[in-house]
C-alpha cells in the first residue's frame, strides 16, 4: 500500500470517528440532569475522551514530522515551490503563533471567573486561558486562508506566468 492511500484511508477513518461521536453526543441523553440542575449528556466523557485522544495523535504526528523534517534535509535549508526557505515558513508561523498567544493573554487579562449558582465552574485564570487559545486559533485560521488563497492565485511560485 502507498503511503499516500494509508494517509488517506487514516484521515476518513479520524474523520467518520468524529462526526459518529458529534452525532452521538447531539442526539443521544439529553434530557439528562446532574446532581446541580445542570444538563449532562449521555456522551460527555466520549466526547472528551475522543478530544484528548485527538490532541494526543497531533502532538504525536507534529513531533514525528519535526524529527522526519530535520533527518531527511539534513541541515540543508532546501527551498520550497515557491522560493521561501523552508525554515523560514517554520519560523514564521512559530512567531505568529506565539504573538497570536501573547496577545491573547493580554486581552483577556482581568476576566471574571464563571459562576452558575454560587459555585465557580472556571476560574479567571481558565478564562484567561481559554480564551487567548481561541484568539490564537481565529488568527492562525485567518493565516491559513490568506496562504490558501495567496497560494491558489500563485503569484509566488517560480512558475508563475506574469500576466
Amino acid at each position: 500500500m502507498k503511503l499516500e492511500k494509508i494517509s488517506n484511508n487514516v484521515l476518513y477513518a479520524v474523520c467518520a470517528v468524529i462526526v459518529l461521536v458529534f452525532i452521538l453526543f447531539f442526539t443521544v441523553g439529553h434530557d439528562q440532569y446532574d446532581e446541580k440542575g445542570n444538563v449532562a449528556p449521555a456522551m460527555t466523557d466520549v466526547l472528551l475522551c475522543l478530544q484528548y485522544l485527538l490532541g494526543l495523535f497531533t502532538l504525536c504526528l507534529m513531533g514525528w514530522s519535526l524529527v522526519k523534517g530535520a533527518m531527511s534535509s539534513g541541515g540543508n535549508d532546501e527551498k520550497t515551490t515557491t522560493g521561501v526557505p523552508g525554515k523560514m515558513i517554520v519560523f514564521v508561523t512559530a512567531i505568529i503563533t506565539l504573538l497570536s498567544w501573547v496577545v491573547g493573554f493580554v486581552l483577556n487579562l482581568g476576566e471574571e471567573p464563571v459562576v452558575k449558582n454560587n459555585d465557580v465552574l472556571a476560574s479567571s485564570t481558565m478564562v484567561t486561558v481559554t480564551d487567548a487559545f481561541m484568539f490564537s486559533i481565529y488568527v492562525l485560521a485567518l493565516v491559513s486562508v490568506v496562504a490558501v488563497v495567496v497560494s491558489a492565485t500563485g503569484i509566488m511560485t517560480k512558475t508563475a506566468t506574469k500576466r
